[in-house]
């Protein structure tokens, strides 16, 4: 049996959104790289620690990837599993809990499973949670199509067993200090699975539909030579930016909504095209392969230092303080907050905009209205 499934919970918001996709993303190879195998050895350092809270057999695991920082996050984890253990037990005795327990979601999604970081089952309510180690994207559990997979699947699994009438699911995202819960009850989710997931799901499986690209391009394996991302990207290019004063509102809101997608496209599109001339020999019309810049760098620090010596120099050291992160990695989080809490500050950011569903505070600017004059 295939140890992923062609429509995964984890790419749920990419191919509801975008059907063709899977069946499109099977041509590329998967470079997940460095970030995923982080996240598969934490994920795995995670589910040993909760195994051995909850006095089960495990086996620690070892890997290149072990760190302080790690150990933390995973402690976290477990001791949030168990608090929401505990709140289970206020109304049931024995609420069943299960790791890393495979889930089949078939039912609505042809050939679809998925594994659930933590599942705790009692009485009234089934919770999911979910381990997330990345930093790089927020995740947000509110309408989350991979926490609602893994829902469908459970409730497959418990819900003629459980009296379960209300669903909570929580990403626990560590990195990003950021727990999301989101709550629904049952009938919505097999509506939902009904009347929005399961035809969507028939397209995705068939590889019908159309391309439909947005932000849910960013982890597809296509995305680099999809022609319809391409297309919305190029778009931008009917602008005539001579003057932004000279661009209605509407088309600068546009670009703005666009330019930071565009941005991650165009330094997708460079370096796949500079992997594909500098190893496997891509000739591309009009372009060429070329040394790039480089600083220079000593071949060895000692007999610099000792020739500087010898010739009268001594002013060739700059010591500095270590950075506020590498002094919070040395002392633990606790005790750097305990010695030097009290010596750190976060001055201001720097104003910057953003869509209006960025989830920081707005900013009031209304002392700089009278600084700008329309054109």
């Amino acid at each position: 049996m295939s140890k992923h499934a062609l429509l995964s919970a984890s790419g749920a918001h990419r191919w509801m959104n975008c059907t063709p996709s899977a069946r499109l993303e099977l041509e590329f190879d998967d470079n997940s790289g460095e970030a995923a195998a982080e996240g598969s050895a934490a994920h795995a350092l995670s589910e040993h620690k909760l195994r051995r809270a909850l006095k089960m057999r495990s086996k620690k695991p070892v890997s290149p990837y072990d760190s302080d920082e790690m150990d933390t996050f995973t402690d976290g984890y477990v001791e949030f599993v168990l608090e929401v253990i505990e709140q289970a037990k206020q109304s049931c005795n024995d609420p069943l809990v299960l790791i890393e327990q495979r889930l089949d979601f078939s039912k609505y999604v042809p050939e679809g499973f998925g594994t659930g970081d933590c599942l705790i089952i009692s009485d009234g309510t089934l919770h999911i949670i979910d381990f997330k180690y990345g930093q790089g994207v927020l995740v947000n559990a509110e309408e989350n199509p991979q926490m609602k997979l893994y829902a469908l699947g459970a409730l497959e699994l418990f819900d003629g067993i459980y009296d379960i009438d209300t669903v909570s699911m929580t990403i626990y995202q560590p990195r990003r200090e950021n727990v999301s819960t989101y709550t629904v009850m049952k009938y919505s989710l097999y509506q939902w699975a009904e009347e929005v997931l399961k035809p969507k799901a028939e397209l995705a499986f068939a590889g019908d539909g159309n391309y439909c690209p947005g932000e849910w391009c960013q982890f597809c394996r296509a995305a680099v030579k999809c022609r319809a991302r391409a297309e919305a990207k190029m778009k931008l290019a009917t602008f005539e930016f001579a003057l932004p004063p000279l661009l209605s509102d509407e088309e600068i809101a546009e670009i703005l909504s666009s330019i930071g997608d565009l941005t991650s496209w165009a330094n997708e599109i460079i370096a796949y095209a500079t992997d594909a001339a500098v190893n496997h020999g891509k000739q591309w019309p009009g372009f060429k392969v070329v040394e790039g810049r480089s600083n220079r760098k000593y071949t060895d620090e000692e007999a610099v230092a000792e020739a500087a010596k010898n010739a009268g120099y001594r002013d060739i050291y700059k010591q500095s303080l270590i950075t506020i992160t590498e002094m919070e990695k040395l002392m633990g989080k606790s005790k750097f907050n305990e010695i030097l809490g009290g010596l750190v500050m976060k001055p201001p950011g720097k104003p910057t905009l953003v869509p209006v569903s960025d989830k920081r505070p707005e900013m009031n600017t209304s002392s700089a209205k009278n600084d700008f004059m329309e054109v």
